[in-house]
């Protein structure tokens, strides 16, 4: 195990190493919705890549995500199966809609698997944001 002061360090290099790796502006916050991201995240047990729809607003967090939904077929296109859930629990107790991708067998904490994070992390990303770019007009519609 590691000290709390080692882990967050391994954290933050992680974070440089993939910035350093893949530089590259991703959409993340700017898709123009106030509250819909990408977001990646990675622990020690797995790597994730997702949609969050956050608004506060259940008829409207309802609506981004139904517009997703009716496109499932074709997001599975670009980023292949992908897990979703409309009433998504953070560990704050928030409630989200979440759709996303993850790759287990992988840890932060091990260099050995950054490179597979890296690369899943790309793969992802990129097909989540070419399936926003071409129905981003879409989606916005609301």
């Amino acid at each position: 195990m590691f000290s709390k002061q080692e882990a967050q360090q391994l954290k933050k290099e992680f974070w440089t190493a993939f910035g350093k790796s893949f530089p590259r502006k991703w959409i993340l916050y700017d898709t123009k919705i106030k509250d819909f991201s990408f977001k990646f995240y990675a622990d020690n047990k797995k790597a994730e890549v997702s949609l969050d729809i956050e608004m506060k607003d259940e008829l409207f967090r309802n609506a981004y995500y139904e517009k997703i939904w009716s496109l499932e077929e074709i997001l599975k296109d670009f980023v292949g199966e992908f897990h979703k859930d409309e009433f998504f629990t953070l560990e704050n107790g928030k409630v989200i809609s979440k759709i996303w991708v993850e790759k287990h067998n992988v840890s932060i904490y091990n260099k050995n698997t950054w490179q597979e994070v890296f690369e899943f992390f790309v793969e992802k990303m990129d097909g989540f944001e070419r399936f926003y770019y071409e129905y981003e007009d879409f989606i916005k519609d609301i």
